[in-house]
């Protein structure tokens, strides 16, 4: 039976994508997940001594026994509560980043072998897979998620680690810039949760262009756009300043000497590949994380990477003309998943995985830097 046959003809495998926010799950070879829920489990402590607190945050533990049991009690969630299956004997895909802590990786693979006993664990790095959903081999992939925003060159199908650049300018800078300017103006910070915060900035914050940016910073007059009303607990309003509205991912743009900007980050990357690789990689830019869905984003780092060009810091430097950027056949906050979902569905997953009990005679993962070779003679 042809080695195909035998993947169509079994379960398919769980993909999962766990974020430091949000993680998405579902099956191998469908086209979305099936749900996208918070990186979180119950605080334990909060329940026990009667208080009302949010759940904690999923990588946010003490010491390593702290991760294995928080990871245990969220993956418990998702197989018994969401894909609503049995893990025994189930092939798992893992949608990571290959800057991933080996702590988290290591117990992630613990806890799926030794406490759910599934069958075999397929992990596979996000900004190489997601170039499967748009049937290119070369690219310039751009991830910006909670945390970070980090880039990662990919060209003939390697993932180009030696030019890679990261730098904290993600949702979390966006949302301690919002909490801090609507406390500044009188809204009481007990109100300011983290899921109104990521409200307000989802459905009244956009990225505004460059030229009114510059006016901001140097102060100049000019017509903001409306303030809104955000209504909370009823009748309760929360006013949202339209400056605030306009500059909240000015975080993401910063003008400092540091020059470590969103647009920095792509064109030092794209400096640290040969020449032959530049003119493609600016050619092939993919944005993706839940951060690049903001209204005007793409715009505004197309501006900053042309302006950058034209400076003294990278003149006669990248010989690049224009950026051009693709558009995923999915929304740009699970274009990763969707990468896993499409690998999970062929011959790789089970030519590929960590078996069960190749892992059980050491316990150890092995090195995961070689995936861009097997990749490369085993094409999707």
């Amino acid at each position: 039976m042809p080695l195909f046959d035998t993947v169509l003809q079994e379960k398919p495998a769980i993909v999962l994508e766990i974020g430091h926010a949000f993680t998405k799950l579902g099956f191998a070879g469908e086209p979305h997940p099936r749900s996208i829920i918070s990186s979180e489990v119950l605080n334990h402590k909060a329940k026990s001594s009667g208080q009302t607190k949010p759940n904690k945050k999923l990588f946010d533990y003490a010491n390593e026994a702290d991760l294995y049991d928080q990871l245990v009690e969220f993956l418990k969630t998702i197989f018994f509560k969401y894909v609503l299956v049995s893990p025994k004997d189930r092939k798992i895909v893992i949608v990571e980043s290959v800057l991933c802590p080996t702590q988290i990786r290591e117990n992630l693979a613990r806890a799926l072998f030794c406490h759910f006993d599934v069958s075999s664990i397929f992990f596979v790095p996000i900004h190489l897979v997601v170039l499967a959903t748009l049937a290119v081999d070369t690219a310039l992939v751009v991830d910006i998620g909670y945390k970070e925003a980090v880039v990662v060159p990919v060209y003939s199908g390697v993932q180009a680690l030696f030019a890679w650049e990261a730098q904290p300018l993600a949702a979390e800078a966006v949302h301690e810039h919002i909490k801090g300017e609507l406390i500044l103006n009188g809204v009481d910070e007990q109100l300011l949760t983290d899921y109104i915060i990521e409200d307000i900035k989802v459905r009244t914050c956009f990225v505004t262009t460059m030229e009114r940016a510059s006016k901001w910073r140097k102060e100049e007059k000019f017509q903001t756009c409306p303030d809104v009303d955000y209504p909370i607990k009823g009748d309760e309003i929360i006013k949202v300043p339209g400056i605030i509205r306009e500059t909240a991912f000015e975080v993401l743009f910063p003008d400092n000497n540091d020059h470590l900007n969103l647009a920095n980050i792509i064109l030092n990357s794209i400096l640290k590949c040969p020449k032959d690789m530049r003119k493609a990689l600016a050619e092939n830019i993919v944005l993706i994380g839940g951060t690049t869905m903001v209204l005007g984003l793409a715009a505004r780092l197309k501006d900053e990477l042309l302006a950058l060009l034209r400076s003294s810091q990278y003149e006669n430097k990248l010989f690049v003309k224009n950026f051009k950027f693709h558009k995923p056949p999915s929304k740009a906050n699970f274009t990763g998943w969707l990468g896993g979902s499409i690998y999970g569905a062929t011959d790789l997953v089970l030519s590929k995985s960590i078996a069960r009990e190749a892992y059980s005679k050491s316990q150890q993962l092995p090195d995961f830097t070689n995936f861009d070779e097997t990749r490369s003679h085993g094409r999707v």
